[in-house]
């Protein structure tokens, strides 16, 4: 009688095993470093936007502070972009003729939303509060890096949970004085830890770590 499985058989199987038990793990494994790494998480990568806005000219050159137009971020747990009908308290006067401007224009005519497209988006199940950062002492550029160099806005920082649990769990070198919070080109004048614990101190920077304090 002939032998039921040939010679062979048993390493067959054992390869068919460890190819379904080993490519869901690579590949979940992959998942996870993208999740970690720039690329998967869209950072140093300029954001096209439905028109062309250059920080660089209206923060840069201008001088435009980071309220004026995302005043949202002191008083809200959302920063928010500003209505069109700010940026035409401008440009009605300035570049009022500019073809790159009609979407504008056109947007304050209709009342239709500019699509602006968000370059930092945190997962649904994180609850972040710009008020509570900006009123504690965390500068603007600690998570969204020189804005006012930059033609189109790109994330800069990781925004991941270990980003953010690093700076809870000893937020003294990034903190300073709330009058400085928008200013992006503010260092402190000597050791950013002293700067940083006496902000911590006068603010009462008490950060918290668990768990509900961004997922509830």
């Amino acid at each position: 009688m002939a032998p039921l499985f040939r010679p062979g058989t048993d390493s067959v199987l054992r390869a068919v095993i460890a190819l379904a038990l080993g490519v869901p793990a690579v590949a979940l494994a992959g998942l996870l470093l993208l999740a970690r790494n720039p690329l998967g998480r869209g950072s140093f990568t300029p954001r096209e936007q439905p028109l062309p806005f250059d920080h660089r000219h209206h923060v840069g050159d201008e001088g435009i502070p980071c309220g004026y137009c995302h005043e949202g971020a002191w008083r809200s747990p959302v920063a928010g972009v500003p209505p069109t009908q700010r940026c035409l308290g401008c440009h009605a006067q300035v570049w009022n003729g500019s073809a790159r401007l009609e979407p504008v224009r056109a947007s304050g005519f209709d009342g239709t939303a500019l699509p602006w497209n968000r370059v930092h988006a945190l997962p649904d199940y994180v609850w972040f509060s710009h008020q509570i950062h900006v009123n504690k002492g965390v500068g603007c550029v600690t998570c969204h890096g020189r804005v006012d160099t930059m033609p189109a806005v790109q994330q800069v920082a990781p925004l991941t949970m270990g980003w953010c649990l690093d700076c809870h769990r000893d937020p003294t070198p990034w903190l300073r004085p709330v009058s400085e919070v928008a200013n992006l080109t503010w260092h402190p004048p000597g050791d950013p830890r002293e700067t940083g614990r006496a902000v911590q101190a006068a603010l009462g920077v008490s950060p918290r770590t668990d768990c509900n304090t961004c997922h509830f």
